[in-house]
């Protein structure tokens, strides 16, 4: 079973890494609204963009994303 980008992004977490992904995925640990199931880009793009006032550019979500893609790829 495929699992969900937040469960992707939650193993790069690291608040002592400087890695823009890594502060991602440590603000989003603290999203207690964020879309913890979902998997489908454009329904977390909009999240992001409606309420992740702690992503500073939707560049980083579009990175995650395609690492997430990437590391989805291997398993299937």
């Amino acid at each position: 079973m495929r699992k969900s980008f937040y469960q992707y992004l939650m193993t790069q977490r690291n608040p002592n890494s400087g890695d823009p992904i890594a502060h991602f995925a440590e603000a989003a640990f603290f999203d207690q609204q964020f879309p913890k199931q979902e998997k489908n880009y454009e329904k977390l793009s909009e999240y992001l963009e409606l309420n992740a006032s702690y992503l500073p550019s939707m560049d980083i979500f579009d990175q995650a994303f395609h690492h997430y893609r990437e590391s989805e790829a291997h398993f299937s």
